[in-house]
């Protein structure tokens, strides 16, 4: 009897992969605009491909998030980047856009058939006037609504703007300026910022370093030793 681990442990040769995760992408493409299509307007379906980050958004049906094919992955996708094979399903989340959307979200990563992740299947659905619903429903019965506390999230096409959300949002969750920060807190924010995936950008160090009001060689630094004291504890 043949060991079905010891076959899934054969490696793919790194054409064969390539070929491989584009057969995924191209198989998924046509099914997204059916899952749309069931939910109706409020639905929005996207394939990213990690292996362009900065434009990750290789098919998109729908829409309710204002992205295109091109675009740039949320803080969301980030995370997932970040955790790599790691990675795992992220059901029914919710987040808001910064224009106030309520956005119901499933996150999937895709795998090849050595379970590298490579990319992911997202579904977003703007539940905005089904909370409103409940909202008076719940007045009306006196039960709670929507619980409060729902992050909000970046989306858009320019993966710039969602790191500097990201960099910014990091700022205000310590209540200090960069200047008012200490070395161990200093490491603290790159190892944060470098966990939620943001500098597998390409040019992400000078733009987080742009943005702290910091010199590149400075920001390079900061995250070669978040990165040698990550665990240390």
């Amino acid at each position: 009897m043949t060991d079905a681990r010891a076959t899934a442990a054969v490696p793919v040769p790194a054409g064969r992969a390539i070929d491989e995760r584009d057969a995924v992408v191209a198989a998924l493409t046509p099914v997204i605009d059916g899952i749309a299509a069931t939910f109706g307007s409020c639905c929005e379906v996207v394939i990213h491909d990690f292996r362009r980050p900065e434009h990750s958004i290789v098919a998109l049906a729908g829409s309710v998030t204002g992205r295109g094919v091109g675009g740039s992955m949320s803080e969301i996708g980030m995370k997932l980047l970040a955790r790599g094979d790691e990675a795992h399903d992220e059901l029914n989340y919710l987040t808001r856009t910064q224009d106030g959307k309520l956005i119901k979200s499933s996150t999937m990563p895709l795998r090849d058939s050595t379970g590298a992740v490579f990319g992911a299947l997202c579904v977003n659905l703007d539940v905005t006037a089904i909370s409103q619903a409940h909202a008076l429903i719940g007045e009306l019965a006196g039960v709670a609504a929507v619980p409060a506390g729902v992050p909000t999230t970046t989306f858009g096409d320019d993966i710039g703007t969602v790191v500097d959300s990201i960099v910014d949002a990091r700022q205000l969750s310590s209540a200090k300026t960069w200047t008012h920060l200490g070395r161990a807190e200093r490491l603290d924010l790159f190892r944060d910022l470098d966990r939620r995936g943001v500098f597998a950008v390409r040019g992400a160090v000078q733009q987080v370093a742009a943005r702290l009001g910091i010199s590149r060689a400075s920001a390079y630094n900061y995250l070669a030793a978040a990165r040698n004291t990550d665990g240390d504890g």
